[in-house]
C-alpha cells in the first residue's frame, strides 16, 4: 500500500544470446502459460492495491504487462501518477500497452516513456489538453521490429507536436533509434519536436548524413545529447557521414547546436581534422566526447608530414580545444554508453525523467 515507486526491467539479452526470443523458448518453460498467467495477475494486484503509487516503469518485461494491466489502477492513483514507462517490443500486432483513452485518467503526469509506434497523435491530443499538467519529459524508444509490425500511420503530426509544446512549453524529448531506416528517420523528425537527446544504435541499418544534418537544423537550440553507435563486423567498413559533401554532417552539428554537450561515435568513420574542428567549435561545454579509435581516420596530407607524430599531434589539437586533456576511447567496452541498447535507453530514461 505504500509502495510509490515500482520499477521493473526484464534484460532480455540473456534471452537473446541465441538469436531473438521464441514462442517455442517460452513455451518450453511455461508450457500452459500458467506461470505468465500467475505473474500477470500477481502484477495487477500490486496495481490495484497501491494506494501511493507516483511513479510505474515497466521494461520489456515479456508480457508481464499486458493492454489490460493499467486498468487495475483506481482512478484516484492514475490521477495523481506522475511517471509512466511502459516499453515492450514483443507486443504482438497492433495491440498496444496503453491507449489514449487510457491516458486520460493520468492527468498528472510530468514524465512518459513509451514504445515509438504506440504514441500516437490521439496520444499527443490527449497530453495538449489544458486539463493535464505540463508534461517536461518524453522518451520514445524507435526500434524496427515495431515499426515493421506496426506502422508509423498513427504517429504525431508536427501540428500535433505544436499543439502539446504550447501546454508544455519545458517539454524535451528523448529519442533512441535501434536500425531505423533513414527514410523512416526522416519521417518521425518532425520540426516541432523539442529533441534534448537522440541515440542511433544499429547492427544493420546505419544512419544517413541527411538525417544527421535534419538534427541538427531543426533542434538546434534544444539537443544537448547526440550517440552514434554501429556494432559492425566488418572494421574496414565504416560508414563515411562526410562522403560526398563539402562540410561533414557531425561539424555541422557541433556549429549549430550550441548546447551539445556530449557527443559519442563508434562504428562510423571520424576523420581526425573534423573532430579537431568539433572541440574547437564547442570547447569546454562539451562535457563528454567519446569516440573510439578504430573509428578516427586520418587523410594522406596529414600523414605526409614526416615532421610531426599525425597521433600525437591530433591528441594534442583535441585537448585544446576542449580546454582539458583528452584521448579516444582504446576499448568499445569502455564507452559509457557501450551496453545492450534497450538496457541503456532504459537506464538513460529513468534519469532523464527524474531530472526534471
Amino acid at each position: 500500500r505504500n509502495l510509490q515507486k515500482l520499477s521493473l526491467f526484464g534484460d532480455i539479452s540473456i534471452l537473446q544470446q541465441h538469436g531473438s526470443i521464441s514462442n517455442t523458448y517460452l513455451g518450453k518453460v511455461d508450457p500452459d502459460g500458467k506461470k505468465i498467467k500467475q505473474i500477470q495477475q500477481l502484477f495487477e494486484e500490486i496495481l490495484g492495491n497501491s494506494r501511493q503509487l507516483k511513479w510505474l516503469s515497466c521494461g520489456l518485461m515479456l508480457q508481464i504487462v499486458t493492454p489490460t494491466s493499467l486498468s487495475s489502477l483506481s482512478n484516484p492513483i492514475a490521477n495523481t501518477m506522475e511517471h509512466l514507462s511502459l516499453l515492450d517490443n514483443h507486443i504482438p500486432g497492433n495491440t498496444t500497452l496503453i491507449t489514449a483513452v487510457e491516458l486520460e485518467r493520468f492527468v498528472n503526469l510530468r514524465s512518459l516513456a513509451l514504445d515509438f509506434c504506440d504514441f500516437t497523435a490521439e496520444m499527443a491530443r490527449v497530453l495538449a489538453d489544458s486539463n493535464h499538467v505540463p508534461l517536461h519529459r518524453l522518451s520514445l524508444l524507435v526500434h524496427s521490429v515495431s515499426i515493421m509490425h506496426k506502422s508509423l500511420d498513427n504517429m504525431p503530426k508536427d501540428e500535433n507536436w505544436q499543439a502539446l509544446t504550447r501546454n508544455s512549453t519545458n517539454l524535451r524529448v528523448y529519442i533512441m533509434a535501434f536500425d531505423v531506416k533513414s527514410d523512416d528517420m526522416l519521417r518521425i523528425l518532425k520540426p516541432s519536436i523539442p529533441l534534448e537527446r537522440i541515440h542511433f544504435d544499429s547492427y544493420v541499418t546505419c544512419v544517413s548524413g541527411a538525417v544527421v544534418d535534419l538534427i541538427s537544423r531543426q533542434y538546434d537550440k534544444f539537443l544537448t545529447h547526440f550517440i552514434l553507435m554501429n556494432d559492425v563486423v566488418d572494421m574496414s567498413a565504416f560508414p563515411d557521414l562526410s562522403d560526398n559533401r563539402n562540410e561533414d554532417p557531425l561539424v555541422l552539428l557541433a556549429w549549430r547546436c550550441t548546447r551539445l554537450s556530449l557527443l559519442a561515435v563508434h562504428g562510423y568513420t571520424v576523420w581526425a581534422h573534423n573532430l579537431i574542428a568539433i572541440a574547437r567549435l564547442r570547447g569546454s561545454d562539451l562535457k563528454v566526447l567519446e569516440v573510439t579509435e578504430e573509428s578516427i581516420d586520418f587523410d594522406q596530407g596529414e600523414l605526409a608530414d614526416q615532421d610531426v607524430d599525425p597521433v600525437h599531434n591530433f591528441i594534442e589539437q583535441v585537448s585544446l580545444g576542449l580546454g582539458r586533456p583528452w584521448h579516444a576511447v582504446m576499448d568499445i567496452e569502455l564507452l559509457s554508453v557501450f551496453t545492450e541498447p534497450t538496457r541503456h535507453f532504459y537506464r538513460e530514461m529513468q534519469s532523464f525523467s527524474e531530472g526534471i
